[in-house]
């Protein structure tokens, strides 16, 4: 099948400035598609025109049932770039579109700044969660975001400030490319009250010391950086777990067992485009990994809510699964094993004699590596300094051949 859906990119110097092939793809379209704004600087010659409900799934399934009608959408600056057109690509092969991008907003902005856009992170906060931001706070760091609305630049400044980082320099840039094009600069102490124009572009540069109050995206988190209970993975043989899971961009882990949810967030954090099942059938350790998610910006990992292994049905197949809790319920193991990806790691750790033997039984029928990790921390002794060891972790770790 040939490109039956188009595409276009338009920039806020509208349609007059598009090259002569997306103009022909919105001359020929029997349908356009696209925001008020979009829509409206066409004239109205009578062809068929739908804008975007919410949710905007329900016209994304529309298209596709019209699979091979001539239709054009009309989109803002690079559809390819957290827009419209990487939904279609989810679902059509290339050669059934025609993509005509515009400049995206992060090329403006980094051209208005002077910023080197390939050392710069870039991210949307348009429908997604503020605490996405999260992760990429770190020390002279410059983010790009795009914004959800007028209001997204002052969430940004108080959730920076609630960080201590009310010294971070802020610009917000509305419009551009257009004649309403302004940019505003400041600190995120002077963008906490502010309402800004729709269409807008947040520029951060992070402080060299806000360190104190980040933390890194490198495995090992401090253990106080988690809501818990006593009952978590403890930072260093986390780091050897997430280590032994081994996480590639854009896998998909579960946890069974998850407790405080430590294992799967830092899973998370590793990539942007990593996801993480998080499995936990106890109330009061649920609402610990909600919380902890919020706290440490990865809201997208998913918690399911449930016991192994019923709880472990219709998920989707994983490229790693981490046991820490519940391998000796009967059939956890072989359901996880069974569900596991090919190439895909499974990682468990037993702290009980109980457990332990557990393992051991798998080594002999999967084989594996197993490994026997020791921590100890100095700790005072009223004026004395003394090793606090903690309990000793057994680790198997096998690779779905």
């Amino acid at each position: 099948m040939t490109a039956w859906l188009s595409i276009v990119g338009i920039g806020e110097d509208g349609v007059e400035n598009i090259s002569p092939a997306a103009r022909r793809a919105i001359e020929q379209a029997a349908l356009l598609v696209g925001g008020d704004r979009h829509l409206a600087m066409l004239p109205d010659d009578g062809r068929e025109r739908k804008t975007w409900p919410s949710p905007l799934m329900i016209l994304v399934e529309e298209i596709m049932a019209r699979r091979g009608d001539n239709i054009c959408i009309l989109a803002t600056g690079n559809p390819m770039h957290y827009g419209i057109g990487v939904t279609f690509a989810k679902r059509l092969p290339a050669e059934e579109l025609a993509i005509f991008p515009a400049l995206s907003a992060f090329s403006l902005a980094a051209a208005r700044l002077g910023w080197d856009l390939s050392r710069t992170e870039q991210i949307t906060l348009h429908g997604r969660p503020l605490e996405l931001l999260i992760p990429y706070l770190a020390p002279n760091s410059r983010i790009l975001a795009l914004s959800d609305n007028g209001k997204t630049p002052s969430d940004v400044a108080l959730l920076l400030k609630s960080f201590g980082m009310e010294k971070t320099e802020m610009s917000v840039l509305e419009h551009m490319g257009g004649a309403a094009e302004k940019i505003h600069h400041g600190t995120a102490q002077d963008f906490g009250t502010q309402t800004f124009r729709d269409l807008n572009t947040i520029a951060l540069q992070c402080p060299s010391d806000a360190a104190a109050q980040l933390y890194s995206k490198t495995p090992g988190l401090p253990d106080n950086a988690f809501d818990h209970d006593g009952q978590i993975t403890k930072q260093e043989i986390r780091a050897a777990t997430l280590s032994a899971l081994a996480p590639f961009p854009g896998e998909l882990l579960w946890d069974v067992g998850a407790g405080s949810g430590s294992i799967a967030i830092e899973w998370v954090r590793c990539h942007p485009a990593n996801r993480a099942f998080a499995i936990e059938p106890r109330e009061d350790r649920q609402s610990l990994i909600e919380a902890n998610c919020r706290k440490l910006g990865v809201p997208q990992v998913k918690l399911i809510k449930g016991t192994a292994p019923d709880a472990l049905s219709n998920l989707s197949a994983p490229d790693a699964i981490f046991v820490g809790g519940g391998l000796s319920h009967e059939g956890v193991f072989d359901s996880c094993w069974s569900s596991l990806k090919q190439g895909g790691r499974l990682v468990c750790n037993a702290v009980t004699i109980e457990g332990e033997q557990h393992l051991f039984e798998i080594h002999n029928r999967f084989g594996g590596t197993l490994t026997r990790h020791n921590i100890s921390r100095a700790e005072k002794i009223g004026r004395f300094t003394s090793w606090k060891p903690f309990r000793q972790v057994t680790q198997i770790r096998l690779v779905k051949e």
